[in-house]
């Protein structure tokens, strides 16, 4: 006798299994290829895109939920020698500064780059600071020099925010016409103010610990602290006054020990890449493509970060993912 209750179990699960692989190509084709559920996408970042970037992640959640995403903040020096000095796996990597990927990455450790977004120098304070009623633009460097004042910046070899602020030194000796000014300046903060990125040292800052900060507009806006904006001469803001800003140049560390790379002063520009190595490409691909599209830009707009559109890509184009062609403009 054929048993019957057999037959119905072997058709229920057949039936089962059959749902499973049609609910499995409905998966695969919402979630990136190599984006299993409970797969992560791993993102090193400057600190100055810890703000936006924790929006992003939300907004880009709200679109694949299954995929978790691992953001971790440092300078993007360090974000970029966290791939080449350390192997740490990695799929995005967002730099404060596009020449960091141009210079510790490309070509050994990605194959291009997407400019995304700009900033500018700024110095913010506490309400409470020394002068803070009285510092403005045109006499910030005479508040900071006095001697009951303490200010910081990061390290110019970890975050580009540091190298920018000697940048910002040097340019402002000239604009204001003040010999010895940059000297001045270097002198005036000791190394117990500068930390690894920009970020860290807003703690301090609301500790009393020191009472100026040079940091990017977009990181007071978005910490809703008050500040001083620089003039477009030396705040690196604006293409109108770049032959102005390569007039500067600061010496930070190379790919290797003993090496030296020379920064001139530019512009600010963000710039965002998927490394070689990434393990999971699909979703890398997919991420950056939400970044650097219209609602990524929205964000990094809301954010205090004036995007820049169309994004303009860099590097060995024939890599470039097919997805990210349709989004960017092309720099040769």
């Amino acid at each position: 006798m054929i048993n019957i209750k057999i037959i119905k179990d072997q058709f229920s699960l057949k039936f089962i299994f059959a749902a499973l692989c049609f609910m499995g190509i409905l998966f695969i084709s919402v979630i990136p290829v190599n984006a299993k559920s409970g797969d992560k996408l791993v993102v090193f970042h400057a600190g100055s895109l810890a703000v936006p970037f924790r929006a992003l992640k939300q907004a880009f959640n709200k679109i694949y939920p299954d995929l978790q995403i691992q953001l971790e903040a440092a300078g993007s020096r360090t974000c970029a020698r966290k791939i080449t000095d350390l192997d740490r796996p990695c799929d995005v990597m967002a730099s404060a500064d596009y020449s960091v990927i141009e210079n510790l990455l490309i070509p050994e450790y990605a194959d291009w780059n997407i400019s995304f977004a700009t900033n500018e120098m700024a110095i913010m304070y506490m309400p409470d600071s020394p002068y803070s009623k009285e510092i403005n633009k045109d006499n910030w460097y005479k508040i900071l020099l006095k001697k009951d004042v303490e200010y910081g910046h990061s390290d110019p070899n970890s975050d580009p925010c540091g190298y920018r602020t000697l940048l910002t030194w040097q340019l402002a000796e000239k604009y204001y016409q003040t010999p010895g000014l940059n000297r001045d300046l270097l002198k005036g903060c000791p190394m117990r103010n500068v930390r690894p990125k920009e970020t860290d040292l807003i703690g301090m800052l609301e500790a009393g610990q020191i009472d100026y900060l040079f940091i990017y507009r977009s990181v007071c806006e978005q910490h809703k602290m008050p500040f001083v904006l620089l003039p477009e001469n030396i705040s690196l803001k604006s293409v109108e006054h770049q032959s102005f800003y390569k007039s500067a140049m600061v010496r930070i560390t190379g790919k290797k020990p003993g090496d030296f790379i020379k920064k001139t002063g530019k512009p600010m520009v963000y710039g965002i890449t998927m490394p070689k190595s990434a393990p999971n490409p699909g979703a890398a691909v997919k991420f950056i493509s939400f970044v650097v599209g219209k609602k990524g830009q929205e964000i990094m707009k809301k954010n205090g970060q004036p995007p820049i559109s169309p994004p303009a890509a860099t590097g060995n184009l024939d890599k470039l993912p097919l997805p990210l062609t349709k989004l960017v403009g092309i720099n040769q």
